[in-house]
């Protein structure tokens, strides 16, 4: 199937892994698209991301060039907005740091001389709220860890190439991702634990913390189950 015009699927990533991703993939096809390969074996030309816009800087003076930090549970994504994303740069000059956004960007892959590095290049950014955030991390989470169990059992090119490349410890891995849903459990016991304290004083029975994840997060497409990817 011809892939030349098609727009990539924008890919779920932590910032952690992002920025450890210093592998390129090209083709000597013309105008095919150009990957970059991550520790745990996705190939992405396009990502999806959501945190906090923590700065924007304009480069220089008066060339509307922009670098930004968007900050995740685990890490900083780097990024650069200018006049050729036009839809990207009118949301970013509206928006002031601190606040939430979600970023669909381009893959940039650098290399200098001492290193290699990626970054993005927003295509669009959208303010968004807690829940929107919550939810990403769920679901990156979710896909971070099917990468992790593909790695173990090296049952694709990508896996097998992202051994020889990284040689990654996918225990470290694992650990950023708890790190990464720690962050959205937090919330939920507080309130888990004031609703016992409230109830334990009235004399009712406390209920259960899947009920108050459903209350909170309110998401129909599916019920949230982070004891499972915890493995708890």
């Amino acid at each position: 199937m011809n892939r030349i015009g098609r727009r990539e699927v924008a890919r779920r990533i932590f910032a952690y892994e992002f920025n450890r991703s210093t592998h390129k993939i090209e083709s000597k096809e013309e105008k095919s698209p150009i990957y970059v390969l991550t520790p745990t074996g996705m190939r992405c030309n396009r990502v999806f991301v959501v945190g906090v816009l923590l700065d924007k800087e304009e480069t220089r003076p008066d060339t509307n060039f922009w670098r930004i930090r968007v900050s995740d549970p685990t890490g900083v994504f780097i990024g650069y907005v200018g006049r050729f994303q036009p839809d990207a740069l009118e949301t970013l000059l509206e928006v002031e740091p601190p606040e939430l956004i979600a970023v669909v960007a381009k893959v940039r892959h650098f290399e200098g001389e001492t290193r290699s590095f990626a970054s993005l290049r927003p295509e669009s950014i959208a303010v968004v709220d807690s829940d929107v955030r919550d939810y990403w991390v769920y679901e990156t989470a979710k896909l971070t860890l099917n990468r992790i169990k593909t790695m173990e059992e090296k049952s694709n090119e990508d896996a097998i190439l992202a051994w020889q490349i990284y040689n990654p410890d996918l225990e470290e891995y694992r650990s950023i991702v708890k790190q990464a849903l720690t962050t959205i459990l937090e919330p939920v016991v507080k309130v888990k634990e004031e609703r016992e304290a409230e109830e334990m004083e009235e004399g009712e029975e406390p209920e259960e913390l899947e009920e108050l994840e459903e209350e909170i997060f309110e998401f129909e497409e599916e019920e949230w189950d982070l004891s499972d990817i915890l493995g708890e």
